[in-house]
């Protein structure tokens, strides 16, 4: 099962890289599998690093930021237990973990890794329907590249009827940032 969530790693000049990441997960959470992009942060932080912590958090606004940019303000973390890396303060529950085996050989990579301690912070309050178009939104925004814009148009014009009737300020929030994102790639020619 896919399970998305928020990635943090350690890059090489010790700063803290936030990501979502919807890795492959198995039932107990002791293995993980991650695709990111051969030009993505996370998979040069695992390459030269190879330990990282997996998030499962409500929190779109920090998802819809860390996927189309750097995230402002940033988060409150904690060091983390077993690993050299840090967890978000405010998150459902955390997954440290080591890369056991990492294939580049595409663009799109496959890292492996297992879970050596995990924990929880608090409370999943859950997804509702708007957390969900915003979720899909982030994976459209990240996307302007490979999908028609007319595509990505449509989708995000049905998504926004979703978080206009079901969303908080926080989905409202999230949704207009990713929107303003898009439009500002498609004005600079990257859609």
């Amino acid at each position: 099962m896919i399970l998305e969530g928020i990635v943090t790693t350690i890059a090489p000049d010790g700063s803290l890289n936030i990501a979502p990441m919807g890795p492959i997960v198995d039932a107990d959470m002791r293995r993980l599998i991650l695709r990111p992009f051969k030009s993505a942060q996370t998979y040069r932080n695992l390459k030269e690093h190879g330990e990282g912590v997996f998030h499962v958090t409500d929190n779109v606004l920090l998802l819809a930021q860390a996927a189309v940019g750097e995230v402002n303000p940033v988060p409150e973390v904690e060091r983390a237990t077993y690993i050299l890396g840090y967890i978000l303060s405010e998150c459902a529950r955390f997954h440290e973990f080591r890369t056991t085996k990492i294939d580049d050989a595409q663009d799109r990579t496959t890292i492996e890794a297992e879970v050596v301690h995990s924990g929880s912070r608090g409370d999943l309050l859950g997804f509702n329907r708007a957390k969900h178009a915003v979720l899909e939104a982030a994976i459209l925004a990240t996307r302007t590249m490979l999908i028609p814009r007319e595509e990505i148009d449509a989708e995000f014009r049905k998504l926004k009827v979703i978080v206009e009737k079901t969303g908080g300020p926080q989905e409202h929030a999230a949704f207009r940032h990713l929107e303003d994102y898009v439009h500002q790639a498609q004005a600079q020619g990257r859609a």
